[in-house]
């Protein structure tokens, strides 16, 4: 446990924040290292299952094995163990960037995000725009890989041109939507006056701007989303989609009973990729899009711990902030794993 007296904070906050702090750094603790040990113990038991079955004369030099493993470990050391370590000293520091004194003030940082209601509207704001750029961006990317996979003339050239914005950088595809959300003389807006008499304040409307984060981020990972699906498609049995038409089921029971149950893996698979880009990759177009307003509507996590750490240069909350971010995305994966992946029907 850690002791109290060995934590500093200022005079007029009261003993229970202390005491708070410290509960949820423990938490913390938790929600990071007991995922990472049930994961581990999960890889450990398969590693098992493969040496069981490893013949005689296998490669079994470990300081071979060392040599060749040396080089990635020295690169994740410096540019992963390393920064990560140095983020965790940082969290529990009071210190600002030029400003070479610091002052150590334990898990203060923290308590004050949770009593931030500015920062509790963030992470509402951040789960809102990731659970919405998932659910939109796989149930659009099934439907267009569907579409896709038809037997049709040309199918490989439009496959391709389906498939291209995800090679488009994140800033990029900001820039590109900030041309067609533009309130004066944005495309977007120019068609809805012309079909509909109004128009949509895109990026100065805080209701629209969160809708128009999603809509370009959707657009960005589409192309990825549509590999995958087309790719599983094409391993769905067409053995069973004859023999279901037979028994008098029509595309959409065949759709719903067969082809999305076959495709659960992959779906699976993209859940977690889709959220990870949700919650860290969006930072540039929302740079570019709408700089995180009007009024922060479009403001997230990862966008706040620029604005604090690189634009406020307060690096101390900036740690704190990435690490609370970084513990909600553990737990999510995790979540997911014991959860989503029992729905995961691997069998052909």
């Amino acid at each position: 446990m850690l002791p109290l007296n060995f934590c500093t904070f200022e005079a007029e906050r009261e003993t229970i924040d202390a005491m708070f702090g410290v509960g949820l750094v423990i938490i913390g603790m938790a929600v990071v290292l007991l995922p990472v040990r049930w994961f581990l113990q999960r890889r450990m038991d398969n590693v098992a299952l493969f040496a069981a079955d490893v013949q005689p004369g296998a490669f079994n030099s470990t300081w071979l094995a060392a040599l060749f493993l040396a080089p990635t470990i020295i690169i994740l050391a410096l540019f992963l163990y390393y920064p990560a370590l140095e983020n965790f000293r940082l969290s529990v520091l009071l210190t600002r960037l030029g400003v070479p004194r610091t002052a150590f003030v334990c898990v203060d940082n923290f308590t004050r995000l949770v009593q931030d209601t500015e920062y509790i509207n963030t992470v509402l704001i951040t789960f809102g725009i990731s659970i919405a750029i998932v659910i939109i961006g796989l149930v659009l990317a099934l439907l267009i890989a569907t579409m896709a996979y038809q037997p049709l003339k040309g199918a490989k050239i439009y496959r391709t041109l389906l498939i291209w914005p995800y090679a488009i950088s994140p800033v990029v595809a900001g820039l590109i939507f900030l041309l067609l959300f533009n309130p004066t003389g944005g495309i977007v807006n120019y068609f809805l006056q012309g079909m509909f008499g109004f128009q949509i304040g895109w990026l100065n409307n805080p209701a629209a701007a969160p809708w128009a984060v999603i809509i370009a981020s959707v657009w960005k990972s589409m192309g990825f989303n549509i590999l995958f699906y087309i790719a599983g498609l094409q391993n769905v049995p067409k053995d069973l989609q004859e023999s279901a038409a037979i028994d008098g089921a029509n595309a959409l029971q065949r759709f719903w009973k067969i082809t999305i149950p076959l495709l659960s893996p992959i779906t699976f698979f993209l859940i977690i990729t889709n959220m990870t880009y949700a919650f860290f990759e969006t930072f540039g177009t929302i740079d570019y899009l709408t700089g995180g307003g009007p009024l922060n509507s479009t403001t997230t996590m990862m966008y706040r711990i620029y604005e604090v750490g690189v634009v406020n240069g307060d690096l101390g909350k900036a740690a704190a902030q990435s690490i609370v971010l970084f513990a909600m995305v553990i737990g999510l994966t995790v979540l997911q794993f014991r959860t989503t992946e029992r729905r995961v029907n691997y069998g052909a």
